[in-house]
């Protein structure tokens, strides 16, 4: 019988909390049995494993992350958007480390398709793409340059990886006017 007051969603809740705080590698069935002063078993009843639990927890920061994008770029086309984009993007990176990395692992192809949070991911970024003309196949090869750039500059910024005297923002701000001027400019198949 499960514990009263515990919950699958007071348990992913905690572990996007422990993420935050002790880093996603670190979200543990232990770990998490121990916040709520239960024995791992007690878990069990809610989350079928670990995996269970990181891919929950992976679903629910990207439904975070896409509100907050969502929120920054209504309303907003062209390089407006993208900037906008890349802003909510990157403060959720730096200030949820823990529960952006868990955006970061790869989720069953099936629980995908079912994720309204991640089909809306996909309709967000995907439109304010099209705002550049742009159509498949370049559509997703535009998707992998600015999923790869967001997440390389982030981690990179994390880890204090830019060591020049050159402002971390203003570098940012070149960055996303470059790619402001490459999606304008997407080199024909």
């Amino acid at each position: 019988m499960p514990r009263a007051g515990l919950t699958a969603d007071r348990l992913v809740a905690a572990a996007a909390d422990l993420a935050d705080e002790a880093g996603f590698e670190n979200v543990t069935l232990s770990a998490l049995a121990r916040r709520f002063g239960v024995k791992d078993a007690s878990l069990y009843a809610h989350v079928r494993n670990l995996q269970d639990l990181r891919t929950r927890l992976a679903l629910l920061a990207g439904g975070e992350l896409i509100d907050r994008i969502a929120a920054a770029v209504a309303g907003r086309a062209g390089k407006d958007a993208l900037a906008a984009f890349a802003g909510a993007y990157r403060e959720y990176a730096l200030t949820r480390p823990g529960r952006y990395a868990a955006t970061q692992i790869r989720i069953d192809q099936y629980v995908v398709a079912r994720s309204p949070a991640l089909r809306r991911t996909a309709e967000i970024t995907y439109g304010m793409l099209r705002a550049y003309g742009l159509t498949e196949p370049d559509l997703t090869d535009a998707v992998r340059l600015l999923r790869s750039t967001f997440h390389g500059y982030c981690v990179l910024e994390a880890a204090g990886g830019f060591g020049a005297s050159r402002d971390v923002q203003a570098s940012w701000d070149r960055a996303i006017d470059a790619l402001h001027v490459a999606l304008e400019n997407w080199p024909p198949d």
